[in-house]
């Protein structure tokens, strides 16, 4: 027998589960954190993209030769394009042009077309705003409707959290041996959030779900809801995948919180990572400072720090 993937798409899924050391010191609990960046498409993204796919393929929804579009921040319209190449469907990705220039190359190589939403006036660059997430989603709806395609809203295809639900959650219980305390995890489109949290639950439901908000965007809890740094999560409302019987506690992480782990990561722990998986990095932590010697938290790193070399999280001399 050999050990061959009859395509890329096979390689998607089981990731490592890693111990935090440094950024840890002196922390009682365990911190360990999910690779994703090791999926094709460098984050965890990839999951949700080809468990919608495959959804809408065997409902009929998508048939051959039809267009697939998406509003994305840039991971889900990269784990997407992958599908579609090897699939053979045509991707347009919608992306709010507040994202960073490395996203938008990734999804041009992989064969994809890229439709830019312009930022409002006034905007900072690199700020992330509700009004963004809704000018990208709009006109990916639009798209589709002009050329009678597939439009993918990750924020409501079921096929979103349910990959979670079969797939990532039940890796990281055996990776585990089913022992861990707390899952901590910022908030997007609920997917990864909700589907996993529902595996866990499901197999012991005293695991604590604590859930992460941006400071400045933060409708869970009922906090402010304006733009952020954390490129990635938090639309600015609560998506509809969201379920508050499934979360224990709901956390803010700051854009300076989010950025300090997520550059500590890289030079402590060799993970290079991005803003979001700075925030679920800076949030486990904090859960784990409360916790007791023995115990162990798990989150995840999103995606790779290679996407984020243009932003301020990495440009040159940054955090110098």
């Amino acid at each position: 027998m050999t050990d061959i993937a009859a395509n890329v798409l096979e390689t998607v899924g089981n990731t490592p589960l890693v111990r935090l050391n440094h950024l840890t010191e002196g922390v009682p609990a365990e911190v360990l954190v999910k690779l994703e960046y090791f999926s094709p498409g460098a984050s965890v993204k990839d999951r949700t993209a080809l468990g919608i796919i495959r959804g809408a393929e065997r409902d009929g929804i998508l048939k051959p030769g039809m267009t697939v579009v998406s509003q994305t921040s840039g991971n889900m319209g990269t784990g997407l394009a992958i599908a579609c190449a090897v699939l053979g469907y045509h991707m347009v990705a919608v992306l709010p042009a507040t994202m960073s220039e490395e996203r938008r190359q990734m999804l041009l190589a992989l064969g994809a077309e890229v439709a830019l939403v312009p930022q409002l006036p006034g905007t900072p660059r690199g700020v992330v705003t509700n009004a963004d997430y809704l000018r990208a989603k709009a006109r990916a709806k639009e798209i589709a409707e002009e050329r009678n395609g597939f439009w993918v809203d990750q924020f409501t295809n079921a096929n979103n959290p349910r990959v979670h639900e079969e797939m990532t959650g039940p890796e990281i219980i055996r990776q585990t041996g089913g022992r861990l305390d707390a899952y901590v995890i910022a908030v997007g489109s609920a997917g990864t959030a909700m589907g996993v949290a529902a595996a866990l639950k499901k197999h012991d439901p005293k695991i604590k779900v604590v859930v992460l908000e941006p400071a400045t965007s933060a409708p869970i809890s009922g906090g402010p809801v304006s733009g952020h740094k954390i490129q990635g999560i938090a639309t600015g409302q609560i998506p509809p995948f969201y379920r508050p019987e499934l979360t224990d506690e709901v956390l803010t992480v700051t854009n300076e919180e989010a950025i300090e782990t997520a550059r500590r990561l890289a030079k402590e722990e060799g993970i290079f990572a991005g803003f979001s998986s700075g925030a679920n990095v800076a949030g486990a932590i904090k859960v784990a400072r409360r916790m007791q010697a023995g115990q162990r938290v798990v989150t995840v790193v999103n995606d790779t720090g290679l996407k984020y070399l243009s932003t301020e999280l990495y440009q040159t001399g940054a955090g110098e």
